[in-house]
């Protein structure tokens, strides 16, 4: 995108937000949690916190949120801001004044109530007296769902269901339970797994060492300490584990709970010490008794070689320590609670029977020596969760809170801030790698000129808007890359092995839209010359004027509108012929394949369709020829019926183009690409500048939200914790492998749009 189309969308943009925050104060509707929060130590303050602050981050611009803490008549703690709400749930008048105070509040449009038992046991009706009084809509999260209840425990959930709009709970075991054990109606309850923390790669070598646990084979448990955490089913596994894996350490991580150090004291964690002493385990334990950060826990659980689960709690519905675990990609050996039955089978962990040290030892030693299959379940494991991503859990929050406020929550997805991080990681002093396996880099896969070009784009567009010094080197390395490429006749190969040689693949496949992608690059890099050294811009001129004679000869749709691209960018009277000559080609396309119905320049749409008329409009820039504009005009607006609807973009599907004679078959659904969207992006902010409709800039806005939920899955591609994009969204599941193609064509969406 260039300075004219930056400044436009920029100025709009900043118009729309201006608007946008004089009318927030009034009218952005409010959303209230009444739940324990930090600091006080608990699993549901903690859960919480996590939920509010991604739903602060993904939806700022859709509604506000008001916490209500919960504490006891002995409890008084110090918030960051000090809330204007407050349950005392020793005290029922406390519960009506709560009600009275929200229901006065014009701006709260919803409650959500985090509900444990534990927490409404000092007063006998204190909760029913808040339900009772309450005139806003109420979203009650159920953290634990009892089986079987007896009467008395089924007549008193039956009741809370009576107040509320939906019943969130975070399995499908928990869910069940409800409908057939409660006879709650299976319309009111709404499944949303436990969040999870996504996280960059980091090894685990370096992880050990930076915790002094060089050389070890680490397992590990976390939580608020307690009996039910059932740990001396892992002590007395122990020894047997010693005697095959003596380099073995147990790490146990957390602080007491502190309802148990209030009429227990440190008894239990006494009894877990006397028992490490019994069983001469001193070297091989590891006691973190602390309420780590949760940086410092997370690195905890990523250097871990399998997380122990061994919980006795028969009923406990879902663990946030065993969702951690599995998001940090541990392998699991977990007791048979319901989350773990849910979530793990044998491709993601091993589940034992309670209280069998027996079966805890001889799980441990066939995983810690078999490091193929610890890095498969790990593998699957970030797979499995990634749905549950804390940034996915908020998006179905998002949603169900916009269910009760259609006419006062319209959904704004927020833009993250641009990232560089993973197109980093995935570039060596060669050029950017291929593929990646999660968000690992897999040098086995080799480069592309194809990727290298696009990076090019984007470390230029980047350069442009931040001025970062570190630009120039990858601009440097991509423009390496292309050189390297050209071959003598002036035409470019394609792949490129972790070698740095030609593949076979070269000579096997059509490269000639991988030449358009490289003029393309070419040309944006000397679109900003002025701003770069002027080695790279002799550079790109001479690669360009090399590649001229072969350029003539191509054919290929896309790869002549690449090239009309790089040569509008160019900006040069003498290649205005050939771009008038590749343009005048795709007009004759246009005009021998379309008819009433269709209006394309082939008899079917397939991937990168948004380039072709975004490459006439360019002519158009450059000539003035008034068909250019007519053609890519027409063109756009028929793409845009077939990729756009109310609910967002959906662009073609790879796994079943549309063909001119099957216009109106039902469309696959899946096989969306990133590439895809952000093409059309590029495409619609080159209508913007020149129509200035502010439709186009509406789309764009709607199309990039695809990247982060406004999708048919409603789960985020692009992935905040490494910068990376991923590769493709199917049918049922995301591909989670952050290749190159993916992210960079994210960053040159991302990069439309103001910072």
């Amino acid at each position: 995108m260039n300075k004219n189309i930056k400044s436009d969308v920029e100025e709009k943009t900043k118009r729309r937000s201006v608007q946008s925050n004089k009318n927030t104060f009034y009218h952005k509707p409010e959303v209230i949690f009444i739940s324990t929060f930090p600091p006080k130590v608990c699993g549901i303050a903690t859960y919480c916190q996590d939920l509010i602050q991604s739903l602060k981050l993904q939806f700022r611009e859709s509604f506000s949120i008001t916490t209500c803490p919960m504490e006891t008549e002995d409890e008084h703690y110090q918030y960051e801001a000090d809330p204007a709400y407050r349950l005392n749930t020793s005290d029922a008048i406390s519960y009506l004044e709560l009600a009275d105070k929200i229901n006065k509040n014009n701006r709260i449009q919803l409650v959500m109530l985090q509900h444990e038992f534990g927490f409404f046991n000092e007063t006998q009706d204190g909760l029913l007296l808040f339900l009772q009084n309450l005139q806003k809509d109420l979203i009650i999260t159920f953290h634990t769902v009892l089986p079987k209840p007896d009467p008395e425990l089924k007549e008193k959930v039956k009741e809370i269901s009576r107040f509320v709009k939906s019943i969130i709970v975070m399995t499908g075991i928990s869910a069940d339970i409800l409908t057939n054990d409660y006879d709650i109606s299976s319309d009111k309850i709404k499944v949303i797994p436990h969040g999870t923390h996504l996280l960059p790669f980091i090894d685990k070598i370096s992880l050990k060492k930076k915790y002094g646990l060089k050389d070890k084979k680490v397992l590990s448990t976390f939580g608020l300490l307690g009996a039910g955490k059932n740990i001396e089913t892992t002590l007395e596994a122990l020894p047997e584990i010693v005697s095959q894996n003596p380099d073995v350490m147990f790490l146990i991580i957390g602080k007491t709970h502190p309802g148990i150090i209030k009429y227990e004291g440190e008894k239990y964690r006494d009894f877990l010490q006397d028992t490490i002493k019994r069983l001469h385990l001193e070297k091989h334990t590891y006691f973190i008794n602390q309420y780590l950060p949760l940086n410092e826990l997370l690195d905890y659980l990523q250097l871990t070689n399998i997380y122990l689960f061994t919980s006795k709690d028969r009923n406990q519905a879902v663990s946030g320590t065993f969702s951690y675990a599995i998001s940090c990609g541990c392998p699991i050996i977990s007791t048979p609670i319901p989350h773990a039955l849910e979530v793990l089978n044998e491709d993601l962990g091993i589940i034992i029977d309670f209280e069998a040290p027996e079966q805890l030892a001889a799980a441990v030693n066939t995983l810690l020596k078999n490091e193929t299959a610890q890095e498969k379940l790990r593998s699957n494991s970030l797979e499995k969760m990634a749905p549950t991503a804390w940034e996915n859990s908020s998006i179905s929050h998002a949603l169900l809170f916009q269910q009760y406020n259609k006419d006062k929550m319209i959904l704004h997805y927020t833009f993250p801030i641009i990232n560089l991080s993973h197109i980093k990681n995935m570039t060596t002093d060669f050029g950017m790698i291929q593929f990646s396996k999660i968000n690992k880099p897999d040098i086995n896969s080799g480069y592309t000129l194809d990727d290298n070009a696009r990076a090019l784009i984007v470390a230029c567009r980047h350069y442009e808007v931040s001025r970062d010094e570190s630009d120039l080197s990858l601009i440097s390395t991509y423009l390496n890359v292309i050189r390297f490429c050209q071959q003598p006749d002036g035409s470019f190969l394609n792949y490129v092995n972790q070698d740095k040689k030609f593949a076979q693949q070269n000579y096997e496949t059509n490269l000639e839209d991988s030449n358009g992608r490289a003029i393309w690059a070419l040309g944006y890099l000397l679109s900003i010359k002025a701003i770069l050294p002027q080695l790279f811009s002799d550079e790109a001129e001479s690669i360009i004027e090399k590649s001229l004679p072969s350029i003539d000869k191509i054919h290929s749709t896309r790869a002549m509108a690449f090239i009309i691209k790089g040569l509008h960018y160019q900006n040069s009277e003498n290649n205005i012929p050939l771009l008038k000559k590749l343009a005048n080609r795709l007009v004759k396309m246009y005009q021998h394949e379309k008819h009433k119905d269709w209006h394309w320049f082939e008899s079917y749409l397939t991937y990168g369709n948004s380039v072709l008329p975004e490459a006439l409009l360019c002519a158009w820039i450059t000539t003035q020829d008034e068909m250019y504009k007519q053609v890519a005009n027409e063109s756009f607006k028929f793409l845009l019926s077939k990729t756009f609807s109310k609910g967002g973009i959906k662009v073609i599907s790879n796994k079943g183009w549309l063909q001119k004679e099957t216009i109106n078959s039902p469309e696959p659904i899946g096989g969306e690409q990133p590439i895809d969207v952000a093409y059309t992006i590029l495409t619609l902010s080159t209508f913007y500048k020149v129509f200035k409709d502010e439709k186009y800039l509406q789309m764009m806005r709607n199309a990039f939200s695809w990247f982060l939920g406004k999708n048919h899955l409603h789960q985020i591609i692009y992935n905040p914790a490494t910068g990376g994009c991923y590769d493709g969204l199917e049918e049922k599941n995301i591909n989670l492998n952050q290749g190159a193609e993916s992210t960079v064509s994210y960053l040159m969406a991302r990069l439309c749009f103001p910072k």
